[in-house]
């Protein structure tokens, strides 16, 4: 069995910090979490949503990060922003 590779240039791939932001912030509006914070829902559940499929749409894509970061153990970054945001929030 033959393998293969697609190569596509990245040199100009940026991420996004605003992705980060939203998952800080931005509240489950269905399921078992309603009301969550997307950062601080179970990986176990999210593990539960991958296998269903995630949705195509913008909730999704904040679900299937949140699921990549925890099951690759960052969840320190999560963390990390949640930080930031008290920090700036608290400053006159």
């Amino acid at each position: 069995m033959a393998v293969c590779f697609y190569l596509y240039p990245v040199e100009n791939l940026q991420p996004d910090p605003k992705i980060l932001i939203d998952i800080v912030q931005t509240r489950m509006p269905y399921g078992k979490y309603k009301g969550t914070i997307i950062a601080d829902i179970p990986v176990s559940y999210l593990e539960w949503m991958a296998g269903k499929g995630f949705t195509k749409d913008k909730m999704g894509m904040l679900l299937s990060t949140t699921f990549e970061i925890k099951t690759n153990g960052l969840s320190e970054i999560l963390f990390m922003v949640k930080k930031s945001l008290m920090q700036q929030a608290k400053r006159p």
